[in-house]
């Protein structure tokens, strides 16, 4: 039977690609991995009135997926605060020792009542003391997040100051998400490379007087950055600026303190693979192994090893089809033993403060 192509609907259309290509597969890391973003807690709101069950719920079974994908440690970054940071202890980093790490975060809706500077700065010292690994900061501030006065506010707030000087006393590294791909903030037309995903998650959608334009989020970003060089600002999801490499290079070549991280940016970086890997190789120290995962599975973290140490072309960054993000496929770092070992063990090791 023949098929009308001009009736055909977009949603419909599955292209099978004829190319044949080599493929190199394996479910293990050549080195001990550090997976620098994971999300393995429970939260439904922002104040934790209300709480989803765990991420995940079998803990032992991680620890064995791990051990089969040679993950030495995962960093879990939904630990939050007070006694749900401490339950997190309990559930990942003390029942497994090392092989976890647990970031905490803070109350944005704290910044709705008067005093909350001092109040962010107080809890990021609170969960240095308990233990706390490190500090994520969502893309909320600056898009969503709003003060006292009903009112928008960014990273570079100088009422946010007492909090970054908390940071950066108290050592903790900081996963910092701002902005997202920069398609989120493009209208949604026949020119967006995103439409689809945007179209499944309307909420990702910030186009519109209402939002911050990415550039000023970017800025933002930057501003502490330089202003705080005491604090180590890990941008999550590759810098938090995927699709402009040169400008993480920049970055780099101008804030010791600023490095990157590559989770759920596998799209963005593998249709790019040469210009990634000639910043890797310039910045060697600076970029980590990243995932996004809230529940691991083996087969996410085969995409990411195969990504930075095969030089595999035109395969799938993910298992949706068609693809959750852009409809592409990436090709891989090809980043050698070196390099790979630098990328998925020994930075994070550095970031980590692990011997």
């Amino acid at each position: 039977m023949k098929t009308d192509w001009r009736n055909l609907r977009l949603s419909d259309y599955r292209p099978r690609a004829m190319v044949r290509l080599a493929e190199t597969r394996g479910p293990r890391a050549s080195t001990p991995a550090i997976d620098m973003h994971c999300h393995l807690g429970r939260w439904d709101d922002a104040s934790f009135s209300i709480l989803e069950p765990w991420q995940v719920e079998d803990v032992p079974r991680l620890v064995g997926i791990m051990d089969d994908c040679n993950v030495e440690t995962v960093v879990n970054l939904d630990g939050c605060w007070g006694d749900e940071l401490e339950k997190n202890f309990d559930r990942f980093d003390r029942a497994f020792p090392g092989r976890f790490a647990t970031f905490c975060r803070v109350n944005w809706l704290d910044c709705q009542k008067p005093g909350w500077p001092d109040r962010l700065a107080e809890s990021i010292r609170d969960s240095a003391r308990r233990g706390a690994r490190g500090f994520k900061l969502t893309k909320d501030v600056g898009l969503r997040d709003i003060d006292e006065h009903g009112e928008k506010f960014f990273l570079d707030d100088p009422r946010l100051d007492p909090l970054w000087t908390a940071v950066s006393e108290t050592k903790l590294p900081v996963v910092v998400h701002t902005g997202d791909p920069w398609a989120f903030f493009e209208p949604m037309d026949q020119f967006n490379e995103r439409i689809e995903e945007l179209g499944n998650h309307p909420d990702w959608h910030f186009y519109g007087p209402q939002f911050a334009p990415m550039q000023r989020l970017l800025d933002s970003l930057e501003s502490i950055v330089a202003r705080f060089p005491a604090a180590t600002f890990v941008g999550a999801h590759f810098g938090c600026n995927a699709e402009d490499v040169d400008w993480i290079d920049r970055m780099f070549s101008t804030y010791p303190n600023f490095y990157a991280e590559m989770a759920a940016r596998a799209a963005e970086i593998g249709r790019q693979p040469r210009r990634v890997k000639r910043l890797i190789e310039d910045h060697p120290t600076r970029v980590m192994l990243g995932t996004d995962q809230s529940k691991p599975t083996a087969r996410e973290w085969e995409t990411y090893f195969r990504l930075i140490e095969t030089a595999d072309e035109y395969f799938n960054y993910t298992s949706d089809d068609p693809p959750s993000g852009g409809r592409w496929r990436i090709s891989g770092l090809d980043l050698g033993p070196e390099l790979a070992a630098a990328v998925m063990t020994e930075n994070g090791r550095r970031i980590l403060s692990i011997d």
